[in-house]
């Protein structure tokens, strides 16, 4: 069976969750929200994931930065400032006790409720609906040693003038469309191309590869502006490691020394097979060793590691 680098152990605390709903804790099974929501009929939204560690959301900043900067582009007034949305966060979190590691949050805004199922945002009646779902979630262990496996898919990312892929909003059907085709290949994420058929990113993480030393990812254009993605590539360029935003070809990644991928839950995770064809020269015996990781995985995954504590050693709890 395969699973992509979200899947994670059934936590059996999750089952009583306390789940924030425009400020008010629910139990996690009387949390819901209107059918008339935007999000539910829609998709009309905007969310973040967030990996907590030590209690704090790493890389919180950024996070709201684009959180806020996709509910501008849509004209969606969130209906609170940064301040009061932080505390709101914590405050879900103390409730469920969350003053550690292992767990994860999602943050999801919808426009707010509607008079009726329609997609005219005037038709909106309430304030924004802000969701936080937390959870006790960590990433395999296993997954970040032994890698996973893409599977290039038909679907592709679009131009920004049909759905700017820079927006993480709540419709994600290509990228659904595209993991379903991937799992259905056998493999554990898609990888997707651009609309010129230069390598994108994947379904829901960042793709990298390394040749002859240098990392190069894709130019961005057609992706996400993704946290731990921007967060390599700064670790590159301080670490002394060519880095380059580019074009780039599947002849050039199954040609590569290297591959991983980037994302908030799993931080850097090696890839070990693209479309069957397995990455690096040695590739074989590393999986056969269940550890895929090549020297430039092993140290950026460190490098990150060390990234995150100093990030979260730097938060404050609100008072």
């Amino acid at each position: 069976m395969t699973h992509g680098t979200q899947h994670s152990s059934e936590d059996p605390r999750n089952a009583d969750i306390r789940i924030s709903i425009n400020g008010v804790l629910k139990h996690r099974s009387e949390a819901m929200v209107s059918v008339f929501d935007s999000g539910f009929v829609l998709g009309d939204g905007v969310w973040e994931g967030f990996r907590v560690v030590s209690g704090h959301p790493a890389f919180l900043d950024a996070h709201l930065d684009r959180l806020y900067e996709g509910a501008k582009a849509l004209m969606l007034d969130i209906g609170m400032s940064r301040t009061q949305l932080i505390g709101q966060l914590y405050a879900t979190l103390d409730a469920n006790g969350m003053h550690g590691d292992g767990v994860h949050v999602r943050l999801m805004v919808t426009r707010g409720v509607k008079s009726t199922p329609y997609q005219d945002p005037r038709v909106t009646v309430g304030p924004a609906t802000v969701v936080i779902i937390p959870e006790y979630k960590s990433a395999s262990p296993a997954i970040t040693m032994r890698g996973v496996s893409l599977y290039t898919v038909h679907v592709r990312r679009g131009a920004p003038d049909v759905q700017d892929p820079k927006l993480n909003s709540h419709s994600k059907l290509n990228c659904i469309t595209a993991c379903i085709q991937a799992y259905g290949a056998g493999a554990d994420e898609a990888l997707m191309l651009d609309p010129h058929g230069f390598v994108a990113t994947c379904n829901s993480t960042h793709f990298f590869i390394v040749r002859k030393g240098e990392v190069w990812t894709s130019t961005g254009q057609y992706c996400l502006g993704g946290i731990t993605r921007a967060n390599v590539i700064g670790l590159c360029r301080d670490s002394g490691i060519p880095v380059f935003e580019k074009s780039f070809s599947l002849t050039d990644v199954y040609g590569a020394d290297e591959a991983f991928i980037t994302g908030t839950f799993a931080g850097v995770v090696p890839v070990h097979t693209v479309d069957g064809r397995s990455v690096g020269g040695d590739a074989l015996k590393r999986e056969a060793a269940d550890d895929a990781r090549g020297p430039r995985v092993r140290r950026l995954q460190a490098l990150y590691q060390d990234l995150v504590a100093r990030d979260v050693a730097s938060r404050v709890r609100p008072a």
